[in-house]
């Protein structure tokens, strides 16, 4: 964010404050002049649409936002970014993010303060994603060492709603 800012002084470009916070936060200030596209227009990427239907919904005074599966179509990559532009916006504006993900990578389920694991429509645990892990063990599974713990939990869940069947 700095170096962007210093180039903008270099270059004389004076943004608008509140939409220039939002475009770099949500990393659009590097397409900001091209058309988004159609089946006719190439336009910016998937990943950027992504962010900039992100935008338009933080836009405004929106204290909670509720996210449904933002990674489909996504590589891991992109789904980071943009859940650490979430993380950021959270932070920024004192907001609250309810973000569902299917099968996050590690580093995009760092991200999150707290999850609610839900199985079969019924909530296996929320709370502190800090505390999930012996949360778990607690209740009798243990994440092997080598295992990452969203893989883990995803695999605890299957469980949970075999055994909420029996």
């Amino acid at each position: 964010m700095k170096e962007v800012n210093n180039r903008e002084k270099q270059a004389g470009i004076i943004p608008e404050a509140d939409i220039d916070t939002y475009m770099k936060i949500l990393g659009l200030d590097t397409c900001a002049d091209m058309i988004v596209g159609d089946a006719m227009n190439r336009g910016i990427s998937g990943g950027e649409k992504k962010r900039l239907t992100t935008g338009e919904m933080i836009v405004g005074p929106t204290r909670a936002l509720f996210m449904d599966e933002i990674s489909n179509g996504l590589d891991s990559s992109t789904t980071f970014q943009i859940v650490t532009c979430l993380q950021q916006l959270t932070h920024i504006a004192d907001s609250t993010i309810l973000v569902s993900l299917l099968q996050p990578a590690p580093e995009t389920f760092d991200l999150f303060d707290d999850i609610i694991l839900m199985a079969e429509g019924k909530i296996a645990y929320h709370g502190p994603r800090s505390y999930v892990l012996e949360f778990f063990e607690h209740c009798g599974f243990k994440c092997p060492p080598r295992k990452g713990v969203a893989d883990f939990l995803q695999e605890v869940c299957v469980l949970f709603n075999i055994c909420s069947k029996l």
